[in-house]
């Protein structure tokens, strides 16, 4: 897996003071995507153990509420494995911290794959400009929904989250 960059203390992408890692690689290419930097999977720096140990130190800070996944595309096919594993590490390190994922694809694509067992909240759906609205919290358009990823699991069915 590849990353552009590694945001500590971010405000915008999820509640509280985040760490946010931005991947590379998103087969969406979504229209005035704010990140199309992050489009080539090839691009970037490799997300090695001195990457992960710079997100591990920063989550580790007591004021610090968890890890957001961004990008790029977490979910893009080539980033999956390593993600699952990333987040599973996260987890078992640090159990309260919330991680929080933003992708292209709905929930209903990807409500199945092992990695959601580990995150807290999706904002799923492609960037539609046309349906842009700054107002938002957490998204850029108003499509994309903020699921509750833990009670959509429980529940089979789909519960936003709170804002």
């Amino acid at each position: 897996m590849r990353y552009h960059d590694i945001t500590k203390d971010d405000m915008l992408n999820g509640d509280g003071l985040r760490v946010v890692l931005w991947v590379s690689g998103c087969s969406h290419c979504c229209r005035e995507c704010q990140n199309p930097v992050t489009w080539d999977p090839n691009g970037g720096l490799m997300f090695d153990e001195k990457a992960k140990q710079e997100v591990f130190e920063a989550l580790s800070r007591d004021y610090i509420s968890g890890l957001t996944l961004s990008g790029g595309d977490p979910l893009y096919y080539g980033n999956r494995t390593d993600i699952t594993r990333l987040v599973k590490e996260v987890k078992k390190t640090f159990p309260d911290k919330t991680i929080w994922m933003y992708t292209g694809f709905v929930w209903e694509a990807v409500c199945s794959l092992e990695v959601m067992k580990f995150i807290d909240v999706l904002v799923d759906g492609e960037f539609i400009a046309a349906q842009k609205d700054v107002q938002l919290y957490w998204r850029g358009s108003t499509n994309q929904r903020v699921i509750d990823v833990p009670a959509a699991l429980k529940k089979g069915e789909i519960v936003l989250h709170c804002q």
